[in-house]
């Protein structure tokens, strides 16, 4: 692959530096975090034959220094509807997602499962294991705690991965420790009931990239975080109620979160000592709220499988004399398993699935960890080892991949750049594979679910976009602002019998009036209602 001309220890120096600055928020929300954003352009004269509401929603006060991209094509990509600037970069946003989600998806293959084993490494007399038990970590996204009985995997519209950073983030139902627990039953069912010895997490199958943020590992349980629910008391004065999942020694959560007057003020604050492993929440709760979900990060992810796996044992009942709150015994790991019996392995649901809800909720660490499941599939261990695959794939897929500028897998890197053009040929190229609807279906669908669940519910356009949304947002403390790096969305239009129309539409350079966040949900509505007036246009000849 062509890299940039800087050398690759600085040019992932820098841009491990700069991460931090730039933040991928949702459609309804904003982050903290200057975000650059091109040079201003005169605004173009609208492409012949635009819906008047379209011209009507990019000549408002705040797109003044802004500038818009918009490319809507044929099915094939041929034939060009409307068009915008769309060789020019724009900032992507999540819409990146729509690349870093297709190269693992056509690499790894939409049915492939990441299958967990663990080994016994010792030796076994009877019921008893002499040794160790080994979980190898394959790079499961979910490790069962989002699946169904049905094998899909549940999300909701707004998931608990951004619960820190917006009001309104709930949990799915299912148990996060749901893959452990089963590791746990087939050792028993395997014959073992005691372990003299200790149980380890290999975590050798990736070596872990700040550069991409967050940073994928190779275990990952309930996406590395330890959820915290807090439920206003009876009444004021009250004690709030504290649930939290999951709970895993040597954790402990504390909470001295107080329940003030309905209306009063909500306001809880999380702190981790410990290695992460002592959480305390502080502050208030009105009486009228609803349960508001906060997050703490798990900060050694192998430790807590490591403890999670000894404790599940328990439950399963097999006795494991080593203590679930120390460290993970890497040194003891074997070089390789060759003859080791494998005593239990969870299968997960087909990436397929674990794409959706990447997809669906602008799951981050999921489109970071695809990186690098690209990159073992040549072997390496080095997460950056995973771009090459991507270009590779990228080049076969018809994408001009000079017009694409990435990172990391979630769009959240200040270089991440994206033309129009090139996000319109990568959703091009999935209209003539077999798994065409399937890729359709899993972007968030407009007034229906995901990040567009609550856009457009009553228009006629309800149900008929698919598209990946994106966002750059940051402060602006010369002006008292919000300076809106991007908005963008891609994806596809169904215009009947059958034809779905690849599309994006974007901003850069906006501003609000103040720093009211809502200002920014007013603009990410903006680019849903175009996309809404793309949908609903008379088909052309």
């Amino acid at each position: 692959m062509n890299g940039p001309n800087a050398p690759a220890p600085a040019r992932r120096g820098l841009a491990a530096a700069c991460a931090a600055l730039l933040f991928v928020a949702l459609t309804t929300g904003t982050a903290a975090g200057a975000a650059p954003s091109p040079a201003p352009s005169p605004s173009p004269s609208p492409s012949s034959g635009l819906d008047p509401r379209i011209t009507e929603i990019m000549r408002k006060p705040e797109y003044r220094n802004a500038q818009w991209g918009l490319l809507q094509t044929g099915p094939d990509g041929g034939r060009v509807v409307h068009s915008m600037y769309p060789d020019q970069f724009f900032i992507p946003g999540s819409t990146a997602k729509l690349v870093s989600v297709s190269g693992p998806w056509h690499t790894l293959g939409s049915e492939h499962r990441f299958v967990t084993p663990v080994y016994a490494v010792g030796d076994r007399r009877g019921a008893t294991l002499t040794g160790d038990l080994a979980l190898v970590a394959q790079g499961d996204l979910t490790m069962g705690g989002r699946t169904r009985p049905d094998g899909t995997v549940a999300y909701t519209d707004l998931d608990h991965t951004y619960a820190n950073d917006f009001t309104g983030a709930t949990l799915t139902p299912e148990n996060p420790l749901a893959g452990i627990d089963e590791l746990a039953r087939q050792v028993r069912a395997a014959g073992i009931t005691r372990v003299d010895g200790d149980v380890i997490v290999d975590s050798r199958l990736f070596a872990p990239d700040p550069v991409l943020d967050p940073t994928p590992t190779p275990l990952i349980v309930n996406d590395n975080l330890i959820d915290l629910l807090t439920t206003p008391g009876d009444r004021a004065g009250a004690d709030a109620r504290l649930d939290w999942r999951p709970k895993v020694a040597p954790y402990q959560v504390g909470s001295t979160v107080k329940t003030v007057a309905a209306g009063g003020p909500t306001d809880i604050t999380v702190t981790a000592t410990d290695g992460g492993t002592r959480i305390r929440l502080s502050g208030t709760i009105a009486a009228d709220a609803k349960p508001l979900l906060r997050t703490s990060p798990i900060a050694d992810p192998a430790a807590f499988g490591r403890a999670a796996l000894i404790q599940a044992l328990e439950r399963a009942g097999v006795r494991v004399a080593a203590d679930p709150a120390g460290p993970n015994p890497v040194a003891r790991l074997p070089r390789d398993y060759q003859g080791r019996p494998r005593v239990a392995a969870y299968t997960s649901p087909p990436y397929a699935q674990y794409a959706k809800l990447i997809l669906k909720v602008s799951h981050n660490l999921g489109a970071n960890l695809g990186i690098c499941l690209m990159a073992v599939t040549t072997g390496s261990r080095q997460c950056e080892d995973g771009f090459p695959v991507l270009a590779d794939f990228l080049d076969e897929a018809g994408v001009d991949r000079g017009q694409l500028q990435l990172m990391d897998g979630r769009g959240g890197n200040p270089a991440d750049r994206a033309t129009p053009a090139a996000l319109v040929q990568m959703l091009t190229y999935w209209q003539g594979t077999p798994d065409a609807r399937l890729f359709r279906e899993a972007l968030p669908i407009l007034g229906v679910d995901g990040l567009l669940a609550e856009n457009c519910r009553d228009c006629p356009a309800r149900g008929k976009v698919f598209g990946k949304t994106g966002a750059a947002v940051g402060g602006d403390a010369l002006n008292d602002r919000l300076a809106v790096g991007a908005i963008t969305i891609a994806g596809y239009l169904d215009r009947g019998g059958g034809r779905f129309d690849p599309f994006y539409a974007g901003v850069n350079g906006a501003s609000t009036p103040g720093p009211n966040t809502q200002d920014v949900v007013a603009i990410a509505n903006d680019l849903a209602m175009i996309a809404a007036y793309l949908q609903e246009a008379p088909p052309s000849p």
